[in-house]
């Protein structure tokens, strides 16, 4: 792709006015001297048939799907990559040069990578992991987490049907537990993982003792809304290493800015303060 002619990418959702995207990409947009933009596209699922069609054709070269769109959009790709086929879910589309659209999911990736970053020898057979939440997020996680090689996913969720569901589905090595055995389920665990709302802005914090946790496990949070939630306070406050929601959200738009402007970003200490300045 030349760095010549206008590169367009976007945010599809509803709503997207708070997405943190098109922060980050116009960042990268502008440190690698691309002539482009990337655009919220708030779009109600009513016209999301209408809505992803027209993307080629509008000349843009892909965009990120967001809430509540990451399954349905499954549907009107060209074609899927077998990772987003596996998740059952999708975040990034891409304008292919005979103008059909291929659909991905990066969001595994990116969750691997936040932890590498935080913890350079952070293996996934370590030790047994647990998981919270039974949703995209958890679907995302668990998959990427099993592909790199952990034996013991252990996953709770509130309606335990739906756990129940995503075990059936995955198989070894994830098996689903009962809301009620939470706190129990953290002993001898090398990771944990909230990926449910709880502990985000404007909800119920996460309702779970860490005194079965060691001190030495990994606590992870898919939120960065706030940047420190009740559960990573705590988690560092009894010794525990914490990562936040943020790194995933960088590391993910990074294949997707590459796919797209034909350049892989970094994440540099400068982006890192340009977002957390909104949250």
């Amino acid at each position: 792709m030349s760095s010549h002619t206008f590169g367009l990418a976007g945010i599809m959702g509803w709503p997207v006015a708070h997405s943190r995207s098109p922060l980050i990409h116009n960042h990268w947009i502008q440190k690698y001297g691309l002539t482009g933009a990337y655009v919220q596209l708030p779009v109600a699922p009513s016209k999301l048939d209408i809505a992803i069609p027209g993307l080629a054709a509008l000349g843009f070269r892909g965009c990120n799907i967001t809430l509540p769109h990451k399954v349905d959009a499954l549907q009107l790709m060209d074609e899927v990559d077998a990772n987003a086929r596996r998740m059952g879910a999708m975040n990034t589309i891409v304008v292919q040069p005979d103008g059909s659209l291929k659909g991905f999911n990066n969001d595994g990736f990116g969750y691997i990578q936040s932890l590498l970053d935080a913890k350079p020898d952070w293996r996934a057979d370590a030790g047994p992991v647990t998981v919270l939440g039974a949703g995209g997020a958890a679907r995302a996680v668990v998959l990427s987490l099993a592909d790199r090689g952990a034996k013991e996913i252990r996953l709770l969720n509130r309606s335990p049907e739906k756990a129940q569901a995503l075990a059936d589905e995955f198989g070894a090595p994830v098996k689903a537990l009962p809301w009620s055995e939470r706190h129990a389920a953290l002993a001898d665990v090398a990771l944990l993982v909230n990926t449910t709302s709880q502990g985000m802005h404007g909800q119920p914090d996460l309702d779970l003792k860490l005194d079965a946790l060691p001190r030495h496990a990994l606590v992870s949070d898919v939120i960065y809304v706030p940047l420190e939630t009740p559960l990573l306070i705590a988690a560092r406050q009894r010794g525990n290493p914490t990562v936040n929601g943020l790194g995933m959200l960088l590391n993910q738009a990074r294949p997707a800015f590459h796919a797209w402007f034909g350049v892989m970003p970094e994440i540099t200490p400068e982006l890192r303060q340009a977002i957390e300045a909104t949250l």
